[in-house]
């Protein structure tokens, strides 16, 4: 099975091609469905609606004249954009490696699996520094205390990357997938708003269900199975577990210190009644409030300050030049992404305007209302299909992309928050990215087993890593319900129903 998905995984274009034909068949559809009738509900009363035909010339017209706002306003560019200028500062100083470092140094024996896979979840902060720091570090400290080198990459790699969405910090991928999922909700209802932090609180709380799970999985299971994989690779080759230098402890020092006095900065910043901060209500957490539309600003402040801090001191930075270039050498990654948003952003305007998402969405909820489906096995649904389909789009954010217009209106009109939708998207979307080969780090971490065992293959690895998914799966979508079911917030303004 994992071959026949392999096989039809490599088959399939590229996700950037892929919101290309979209754009077609939208444009298609649009033009065979124009003038087609249908009413949306609302609070105010049904609204009527018309399907809007996108190959019409004043359609194409408005299409190719705004095709630069319409990439330029895309909401998650700016946002993954600029909480990573801050976020490559702070991992090319060393600040993010010297941290890293220092939180596994001084971990018992006893608890070394929690305390990786804990590392490796709070790495998502800074984007996919978790995959080339953190997961080789977890076969050198694992080897170092004697015990399988390949536990410990599978640790990490079920915390980088199976436990993708259970992090206690908020990071850049909060407000990516908020943007989305706001454009989304502007199908049914322009005056809807999410709260970046709408599954803070879900998630902060999923990272101890993925410690726990983590850390049996590759204590009482996975390990014990490794026993048939015995190390032979070159020693010469292995990585060594080094010490931090002298100036890596004095910059760690420093960039922590500036990092405190910076959130204590905000946090009395904030706290005055009339703080600035606060929306006209006086509440911090509502959407309007100024802190929460501050979450990117805040992200790039709160690590570009222990960035600069650490690297001036430890001496990596010996000018403002070796900044700028930490900061060009994070954006040159972002060219495939600045290319897939691109036809992303053209492919949601065009969903958009063809009113096709919103038919979708009525007629989607009319299958499910006469289905008469319980709201916790529609979630379950949606958390089943969204992990079916990261087996052969890797991308969180195109997934989301394509997903979000057609799921979170629908399920708005089943009574169901699009705050809710986002979460189940989460969970579906990250306990799978540890077993399809299509996920783009999967190679580096095979290469990563290797130097410890040679024989390590696409398949020792998958096989390594399944029990993983299966129990993040099953808990996470049972964590899931069981939130909703004891009314717990899924966060700040993360309800479960709508409006």
């Amino acid at each position: 099975m994992l071959d026949a998905i392999e096989r039809a995984g490599n088959k399939l274009p590229d996700p950037a091609l892929l919101f290309v034909l979209a754009l077609f068949v939208v444009w298609i559809c649009s033009a065979l469905l124009s003038g087609h009738r249908f009413e949306v509900p609302s609070a105010a009363g049904p609204v009527a609606k018309e399907v809007q035909n996108q190959l019409a010339g004043k359609a194409m017209a408005s299409f190719l004249s705004d095709m630069v706002k319409t990439f330029t306003g895309f909401h998650p560019l700016g946002v993954v954009l600029v909480a990573l200028l801050g976020v490559g500062v702070a991992e090319h100083s060393g600040f993010v490696a010297a941290a890293l470092k220092r939180l596994v140094a001084f971990t018992p024996r006893a608890l070394l699996t929690p305390m990786l896979i804990l590392v490796a979840i709070i790495s998502h902060t800074a984007a996919d520094a978790g995959y080339v720091l953190v997961i080789p570090l977890g076969g050198v400290i694992f080897y170092a205390a004697g015990r399988h080198p390949l536990a410990g990459i599978a640790a990490a790699f079920a915390g980088v990357s199976g436990g993708f969405s259970a992090n206690p910090v908020p990071s850049s991928l909060d407000p990516m997938l908020q943007g989305i999922t706001q454009e989304a909700v502007r199908i049914l209802d322009p005056s809807r708003q999410v709260n970046p932090l709408c599954n803070w609180i879900f998630t902060g709380a999923s990272t101890l269900l993925i410690i726990g799970i983590g850390w049996f999985v590759t204590d009482r299971i996975v390990e014990p199975r490794l026993a048939d994989h015995p190390v032979d690779g070159d020693e010469g080759d292995m990585p060594k577990m080094e010490e931090l230098t002298a100036a890596e402890r004095r910059g760690l020092r420093a960039g922590g210190l500036a990092m405190l006095l910076g959130l204590v900065a905000l946090a009395l910043l904030s706290a005055p009644a009339s703080s600035p901060m606060r929306a006209p209500s006086g509440s911090l957490t509502e959407f309007k409030a100024p802190l929460m539309q501050s979450i990117v600003p805040f992200i790039f402040l709160l690590f570009l300050l222990p960035g600069l801090v650490h690297g001036y001191v430890s001496g990596t930075y010996t000018s403002h030049r070796d900044v700028i270039k930490s900061m060009s050498k994070t954006m040159s990654t972002m060219g495939y992404y600045l290319v897939m948003a691109f036809f992303a952003s053209l492919f949601i305007y065009a969903f958009n305007q063809s009113q096709l998402g919103a038919l979708l969405a009525v007629e989607g909820a009319g299958l499910l209302r006469s289905a008469a489906l319980p709201g916790p096995v529609t979630i379950v649904g949606i958390i089943l299909l969204c992990a079916t389909v990261n087996l052969v789009i890797g991308s969180a954010s195109a997934k989301w992309a394509l997903l979000a217009p057609i799921f979170v209106p629908m399920l708005m009109q089943l009574g169901l928050s699009p705050e809710l939708t986002q979460a189940a998207y989460r969970v579906g979307d990250s306990t799978t990215n540890i077993v399809t080969p299509l996920m783009p780090y999967f190679p580096l971490v095979v290469a990563f087993a290797q130097r410890y065992v040679k024989k390590t293959g696409i398949g020792t690895l998958t096989s390594v890593m399944l029990p993983y998914t299966v129990a993040f799966l099953g808990a996470w979508t049972l964590f899931l319900l069981g939130f909703w079911a004891l009314g717990l917030p899924l966060g700040i303004q993360g309800g479960y129903s709508y409006p």
